[in-house]
């Protein structure tokens, strides 16, 4: 069975405030259920949708390789 959380849980959970979930509802930026008047939210579906969020470090950093070309670059056009 879904483990389903409210507004002021999901804030809780996110560590964010209430009117930041509002705004995210909104904005279409999050996914939940209305039931009435009362907005619900499947814990697993937002553990998936925070997954989908992450953005990965890219772990050979070129920053010292484009650096150092446009350095080469610069110079050359001296």
């Amino acid at each position: 069975m879904a483990h389903l959380m409210n507004i002021k849980e999901l804030a809780a959970y996110l560590k964010l405030e209430k009117q930041t979930i509002y705004n995210w509802l909104h904005e279409k930026k999050i996914s939940g259920i209305k039931i009435g008047h009362v907005w619900r939210f499947d814990k697993d579906a937002v553990d998936k949708w925070l997954k989908a969020q992450t953005v990965n470090a890219n772990p050979h950093n070129n920053r010292k390789k484009s650096i150092s070309k446009n350095i080469k670059h610069s110079r050359t056009a001296l």
